[in-house]
This record gives C-alpha cells, structure tokens and sequence, in this order.
C-alpha cells in the first residue's frame, strides 16, 4: 500500500509539474526588474535647451562666415597663365579683398572670364578656406592661322577664333584658301572649308605640324601641306586623318630624301624626288 502510495503521489506531482509526458509549452518568464520598464522621452525643459543650442549654433556659424573678420578674401592667386597676363585675369575676375569668402560666387567668376578672355579654353576658381581665392585657367592654343589683313587670327583645334595678333606665333601652319573657283566653295562654303583645315591641322603629328607652313585648301578633297625644305604633302579631304598621318610617317622615314608625298589614298602612299 506504501507503494502505491508513493507512486500516487509522483504522478500527481508530474500533471502539476508539467512533467516529461505533458503537451503544455512552459511558462514563459521576465527578467528580472524588467517589469514596468518604458523608453522615456526628454522633457520640455531639454527640448528647449537643445532647440535653442541648435538657433546659438547656426547663428555664430552664419556670423562668422558673413559678419567676422575671420574667413575674408585677402588673397586671390592665378596659375597656368602663358600668353595672358596674371594681372589681365585678376582684372577680369573682379574678386574684390576683404569680403566674406561665402560670398565669392566661383561660377560667376568662371563665366565672367570665359566670356571677356576668350583666350582661355577652361577656367576653375576655388574657395581655399580661411583667406584664399584659387583662379586656374588653361590657353587654348593655336592650331592653325587665318590672315587677317596684316595680323593673324588664332584658331584652337575645336575651330574656335581666340585671338588676333600682329606676329604669327612660330610652328603654327597658316591657311590659304584657293577656292574661288571650286565647285566645292558653293557646295560647302568658306567656312566648312576653313574648318576641314583645321581638322588637318588636328591630325597631324607635332614633328610634322611643327613643320608645316601652309595649309592650302583648293576644294573640300584637295588639301595640300607645304612643309619646310620645300617638300609638299597631298593630303586629299579632311577624312581618314588618322590613317593618312600614320601613313605620312611611315613613308617619310622610307623616303627619307623625298621632296613630294601623297597621303591621299592612306592604304596605298606615295613618294617622289619632285
């Protein structure tokens, strides 16, 4: 009887007990001091606090980029500058000393110089902070010369007129248009003939175009170069450029004594004593 007591007994403990045998899942249970918890929000007092931290802030940054002596413009520097003078590009810039650096529109001043120094192909002007203006600029340079009564106009290989200048600058092919009588001069104008110059000029090698002295332009497909030494390049029309200065190069350095090359057809060059 002891025995079946005893067993009774364990039974019962393992139904409350949720023994080994039962389908309910366990209690489940907190950690400890975790009940009542909440995220807590600052308060009004501290949301002012920071809110007027935040207006302190923003306006001692506003004075002094604006109202202090501390980040003034005291000195403006320009570089890559070759034919133009510093001094000509401080004047067109107009950056006054002694103004807030913040003020200084840097677009501005890149437009304001392309458009009254023409001279120059690209222009970036920076802020080097606390007291700097920064003016870099590149020259365009000439890749080929139009006459203009007793001076040269200056043309880049984009075909835009820079400048005018009573002495050709050294190395630089000067164009001869010999068109009035070609059918070409009706069919393309003045101006497109002039522009298949300068494609020429653009797709010569430097050592070649460092020698070339005129660009002749009879028609849209007879272009010929006349060089130093009296040698003299048929070139053909403006097409194919690349090949046909390939092609000049390899058969100079064939021909080494030629006086007349023809790179008009690029895949099939010639050379002759005359």
């Amino acid at each position: 009887m002891a025995g079946a007591v005893r067993e009774k007994a364990a039974a019962g403990r393992g139904e409350r007990g949720g023994g080994a045998g039962s389908s309910d899942p366990p209690a489940a249970r907190r950690p400890a001091g975790s009940r009542g918890r909440r995220l807590r929000l600052p308060g009004r007092r501290m949301l002012i606090a920071l809110l007027l931290a935040v207006i302190a802030l923003g306006g001692f940054a506003g004075w002094a980029l604006y109202g202090s002596n501390w980040l003034r413009v005291e000195r403006v520097t320009v570089s890559g500058t070759d034919v133009l003078g510093a001094d000509e590009v401080l004047d067109a810039a107009r950056i006054s000393e002694d103004v807030p650096m913040a003020t200084v529109d840097t677009d501005a001043v890149e437009a304001r110089l392309a458009a009254e120094l023409p001279r120059i192909g690209t222009v970036d002007v920076d802020r080097v902070w606390p007291h700097r203006i920064t003016v870099e600029i590149t020259e365009r340079q000439p890749a080929v010369l139009l006459r203009k009564g007793e001076s040269f106009v200056e043309v880049d290989d984009e075909g835009v007129r820079f400048a005018t200048v009573r002495t050709a600058p050294e190395n630089v092919p000067i164009v001869e248009m010999q068109v009035a009588d070609s059918p070409s001069l009706d069919r393309f104008g003045r101006q497109r003939l002039r522009e298949s110059a300068v494609r020429v000029a653009g797709a010569l090698s430097e050592s070649v175009r460092r020698d070339t002295r005129t660009i002749l332009v009879r028609s849209y497909d007879s272009v010929t170069l006349e060089l130093s030494g009296g040698r003299t390049v048929l070139w053909g029309s403006a097409e194919r450029g690349a090949a046909k200065s390939k092609a000049l190069a390899a058969v100079m350095k064939a021909e080494r004594d030629a006086r007349y090359f023809d790179v008009s057809v690029p895949s099939a060059p010639a050379a002759s004593a005359s």
